[in-house]
Parts: C-alpha cells; structure tokens; sequence
C-alpha cells in the first residue's frame, strides 16, 4: 500500500489531466506543454502539509470511521485546491518581492522565457481552483459554501498581500510606522486564512458542519499561523539557504517583520537610527549592520523564549480543544501524534 502523500500525488496527476482537457478552452500542443510544464513546477512542491492536512482534519472528524474511496477523492480534491491557492500566491508573491528563489529553485518568474508570463499563470493558477471545484462538488449540498469559502479567503488573502505591500511603502519612509498590530494584521490576512485555516474548513464543510459554529477555531487558527510566521521570519533572517531552499531578503525588501517590530521595542535612540539607516537597503554591508544590532539586541534568544512558550501554549489549547479537525492540522504542522485516553483527553507526542 502507497503512502499518503504518493497517494495524494496520484490525485494530483489525475487534476492535472482533466485540466489539461478542459473543454472550456480549445487548446494548442504550445499551450498544453506551458500549463504542463507551469503546474509541475509550482504546484506538488514543498511537503504539501496544507494539501495532507484536509485529509486529516476530515478523517479526525469521522472519529475513526473508515473512510470510503469516495471520501478519500474528495477531501484529496480539496487538499490539492489549496495546494493550488498556495502555487498562485507563490507565484505572484515571489515577483512582488523581486524574489530570487523558492524551495531551492528559482523562482518560476526567473526562469528562461517566463518573466512576466508568470503573472497570467498565477491568475490562471487561481482560475483553475474554481474550475476543479465545479468539478467535482458542482453537485454535493455543500457545494455554495465552499465556493463562499474560497471566494472570502482569496479575498482576504489577495487584500492581506496589499497591506504588506503597502505597509513596506511606508516603512520605508519611517520605520517607526511598523508595531507588533500591524504585524499580526498582515499575517492574519495575508498567510492564515488561505494557509492555515482553509484546510480545516474545507474539511468541517464536507463533514456536514456550518462554519458559523466554530469562530473560536479560526481565533486559534490565526494564533498557529502567527507562530509559524515568525518562524519563517527567523528562517529568513538566520537560516542556511541550502537547508531553508530560499535566499531571505526581509530585511532589503524593508518587510514588517516580528524582528525588526522587536528590535524598534528594544533598541535605544542611537540603535534606532541606525536602524533607519540600513533597513531596506539592498548592500549587504547595511544588511550586515542590521544583523549585528539584532545579536546585540539578542533577537535569536528572545525569538527562542517567544517561540518555546507560545509553542506550549498553543498546544496545551489544542490538546483541550473539542475540535479534532484542530488537533489533526496541529499534528500535520508540527509533527505532534495526538492519543486520547479513556477520558477523552487529547495528549500530544513527537
């Protein structure tokens, strides 16, 4: 028996087929080999948690039930329509940013007669979501609702990329316009709706449940990705592009980041402006200088105690949740294996 994830893939190839057949679109063997050629190199990257954690929030939802191959299809369908919500956002994030690389690769944009072509790609990435939503849920009673779905999360998200850009406009005509709120709000919109909470809606719609019904969820959903962000802020900052797959730039693009936002909490007026001088700045000796003042500031150490804690937080909230769609996300994300004793309380192990 395949893994779940070469299960996964295998739906994935299958999606990929019934596109490349579309019959609303009289296709040419240049456009089939683009859309082809695009989809494969966007779309299954990555570890596809978002995509894996649909399938398991629905079966934590079934408590244990076996799920039919039908059941097993269609929450895989939906897993790859947020795969394919994450390609998009990739994709056009990455020209946003002036990105050079994703996942250990240039960015779909950088490479050889794609350009600007990527644009329409992303558009056509987001288009394609829909069409695989008509054709597989066109008939299921929760069929509207995930349309809703998926139309308020693209709204959110696409809504959340114009405050981060807009925002980095005006940080970078002062700093001090950057604060741990505005932060939260780019990450609430930007990354937690499409990222992190789409993937347990989905799953709590096919399972027959009214989304109105779980709005302390979506709270502690936001909270997750929150504390995933600042990770892949840490990442960017300090980590090794060979392990992390992507050259960070945060700090040249002039981004709102949780460690510039606690660098400006902790620095003193003459940090601060030399803070203003080099943040933003593309020369690496002014990207230099802004990782100095950030050991001095002790920004990795603060960063480990922030992310410890809120770490125990999180899961000691989950583990008592009622939710088992929220427990089976926080496994996926973090590699936590919930068991549930004879109580019914949930206890995590690595």
């Amino acid at each position: 028996m395949s893994d779940p994830k070469s299960k996964f893939l295998e739906v994935y190839s299958l999606l990929k087929s019934q596109l490349l057949n579309d019959p609303a679109f009289e296709f040419t063997d240049v456009s089939r080999q683009w859309i082809d050629r695009m989809l494969d190199y966007n779309v299954p990257r990555g570890k596809l948690y978002r995509g894996l954690a649909v399938i398991d929030c629905y079966k934590s939802l079934k408590e244990g039930k076996e799920l039919t191959e039908e059941e097993i299809l269609l929450a895989s369908v939906l897993g790859w329509c947020v795969e394919w919500l994450q390609a998009c956002a990739v994709v056009l994030d990455d020209i946003m940013d002036n990105s050079h690389t994703r996942r250990g690769r240039p960015c779909w944009f950088r490479l050889p007669k794609v350009g600007f072509i990527a644009i329409n790609d992303g558009i056509l990435l987001l288009s394609q979501v829909h069409r695989i939503l008509k054709m597989y849920f066109r008939e299921k009673p929760y069929y509207v609702h995930l349309l809703d779905l998926f139309n308020e999360v693209e709204f959110q998200s696409i809504s959340g990329e114009m405050i981060d850009l807009i925002s980095t406009h005006e940080g970078a005509k002062d700093l001090s316009n950057y604060s741990l709120s505005l932060y939260h709000r780019i990450v609430e919109y930007k990354s937690a709706y499409y990222s992190i909470y789409l993937p347990v809606a989905c799953a709590l719609l096919m399972a027959g449940e009214n989304l109105e019904n779980h709005v302390e969820v979506k709270k502690i959903l936001v909270k997750i990705t929150i504390y995933f962000q600042v990770q892949d802020d840490y990442q960017d900052c300090f980590g090794d592009p060979k392990v992390t797959g992507k050259v960070g730039t945060d700090i040249e693009d002039c981004k709102c980041t949780w460690f510039v936002v606690k660098a400006l909490e902790l620095a003193n007026d003459e940090q601060k402006k030399l803070l203003h001088e080099n943040y933003g700045r593309a020369d690496p000796a002014s990207v230099a200088k802004v990782k100095d003042l950030y050991q001095v500031l002790d920004l990795q150490g603060i960063y480990a105690e922030y992310e410890r804690e809120t770490h125990e937080k999180l899961s000691e909230a989950i583990k008592t949740h009622p939710n088992k769609a929220l427990q089976a996300l926080w496994g996926r994300f973090t590699g936590t294996r919930w068991t549930v004793d004879r109580a019914g309380n949930a206890a995590g192990n690595k």
